[in-house]
């Protein structure tokens, strides 16, 4: 988030951090089928150089300073900038050390199944990364529409990995939605702030042109309000949804991907990008219509999580709840406070940590036993203890319990609900933490305290390591963000 006086230096970390996935591409490439522990490096290599180059950079945050790097002008007044502010870097980080355990974890995955094309997936999992630091890095509208563009293209290979009927059907599905928003809604509102907004002089940067969209007409700020709503699809807002649950016929690697650290976080973080940096809270406090985004990020949380409870299926069951989440983002947004804008930022962190962990037992299951619904789970939790046990942890982070880190971002964004004045705002988090309950723990319950429905079946053991500690760090992850909040509270200008 902006503040008006920073300290700016040049660097070229942010840059680093970007390109180091890829060129860990390019040793991808070489190594192969053939050299598949050679592979592998590689891939865990990048992703360690990637965190280290961006936990390199919270100190400087911390203290005060702001870290640019000016890649190319590509059009008068619009440069492709790399900047590194608080909630930028607070994403990166997320981004960065969930793809290191992410790593790990589809090294289990794809060889305890045997998967194809190993190459290929770990190639675009490592360009979806860099476009996703792009997105987090970027400094004005343009460079984050070139990186959120980037990562539409380079996901597509990893949702169709199957390669079977249903991969390129949900593949069109995913790629149709998003290139269609994103040109046909998203690409008419940016054009339109930068032609008319002071002849086309500003770059819609979002340090320095916070509430110049002020200047408009109260109905055409509304449009664009909307437009950056929905254009921003990957943000998973009702009605523009559908994409989601059809994309995971993907492996469950790739969705936790989507979920947890890139897709689905890069459409939060730029709609509320927009909100907090282009419109600011001033304007958009005075936009009437604005009520209307609450509402509809209400509607979402709440028609979301009623459909997660209809479904057996585990992946479509967790699909169902990241759209309500991803609610709680956008509805901490549209309230405009800065409480309710911290909460935000603050949920992307936790909300990222406890579903990669869910995601992560639900791949874990599957490898070990071949099971992918919750009817099928009975039992299984006294033959998979480690990985039940973690997606019980994980639940309770979602739901909000403390002493996890889901409770700190569902704080805040009910004190955010309470500075706006909109107390029903408060019922609808808590109606949807109890629904959170009811669709969530039953899998857990299921797991550990009802009887196996066939006794007879095979000797069930937990997956491979590469799964299981992943799992486990990710889980113990959630607990540790909860004692950690106060720098990340700070990080996003917040006061502890």
């Amino acid at each position: 988030m902006s503040t008006p006086e920073v300290t700016v230096i040049q660097d070229i970390r942010p840059l680093i951090a970007f390109v180091a996935p890829l060129l860990g591409v390019i040793g991808i490439v070489w190594a192969g089928e053939k050299r598949k522990n050679l592979r592998e490096t590689f891939t865990f290599l990048v992703a360690s150089i990637q965190a280290t180059v961006v936990l390199s950079m919270v100190p400087l945050l911390l203290s005060g300073t702001i870290v640019e790097f000016h890649v190319w002008q590509m059009f008068t007044h619009v440069p492709l900038l790399l900047r590194v502010d608080g909630f930028g870097l607070l994403f990166a980080c997320v981004a960065s050390l969930l793809w290191i355990a992410t790593t790990v974890y589809s090294i289990g995955y794809m060889r305890g199944l045997h998967e194809h094309a190993q190459t290929r997936f770990y190639a675009f999992f490592a360009i979806s990364l860099s476009a996703t630091i792009g997105v987090a890095f970027s400094a004005n509208l343009l460079t984050i529409y070139f990186f959120y563009e980037m990562l539409s293209v380079s996901t597509f290979p990893l949702v169709t990995h199957m390669q079977d009927k249903e991969a390129r059907t949900g593949g069109r599905t995913y790629l149709g939605y998003l290139l269609f928003t994103s040109l046909c809604i998203l690409l008419p509102a940016l054009s339109w702030c930068y032609v008319w907004l002071d002849g086309g002089n500003v770059a819609m940067d979002f340090l320095a042109d916070t509430g110049k969209v002020g200047s408009f007409s109260e109905t055409t700020q509304i449009i664009l309000l909307i437009l950056f709503t929905f254009g921003f699809a990957k943000a998973g807002i009702m009605p523009l949804h559908s994409w989601l649950p059809g994309a995971m016929v993907a492996p469950t690697p790739v969705s936790a991907l989507l979920h947890a650290v890139a897709v689905v976080k890069v459409g939060v973080f730029c709609v509320v990008r927009v909100y907090s940096d282009i419109f600011g809270t001033e304007v958009l406090q005075q936009l009437d219509g604005e009520d209307w985004m609450i509402g509809i990020a209400c509607a979402t949380i709440l028609i979301s999580s009623l459909i997660a409870l209809s479904q057996d299926n585990l992946k479509r069951r967790l699909a169902f709840s990241t759209i309500g989440q991803l609610g709680y983002v956008i509805l901490g947004a549209t309230l405009a406070t800065q409480q309710g804008i911290g909460g935000s930022v603050l949920h992307i962190a936790m909300h990222a940590c406890g579903k990669i962990t869910l995601f992560f037992c639900a791949g874990a299951i599957f490898v070990a036993t071949g099971k992918k619904y919750v009817s099928e789970l009975r039992g299984l939790g006294r033959k998979m203890p480690v990985t039940m046990g973690a997606f019980m942890i994980g639940s309770l982070s979602v739901i909000g319990l403390p002493p996890l880190g889901g409770f700190v971002s569902k704080w805040y964004l009910a004190l955010g609900a309470l500075d706006r004045g909109a107390t029903w705002v408060v019922f609808v988090l808590l109606i949807s933490s109890l629904l959170n309950v009811f669709y969530l723990l039953p899998v857990a319950v299921t797991a550990f305290f009802r009887n196996p429905a066939d006794d007879s079946e095979p000797e069930i053991k937990e997956a491979p390591m590469a799964c299981v500690i992943p799992l486990s760090i990710t889980a113990i992850g959630c607990f540790v963000l909860f004692f950690i909040a106060g720098p990340l509270v700070s990080m996003v200008g917040l006061t502890d």
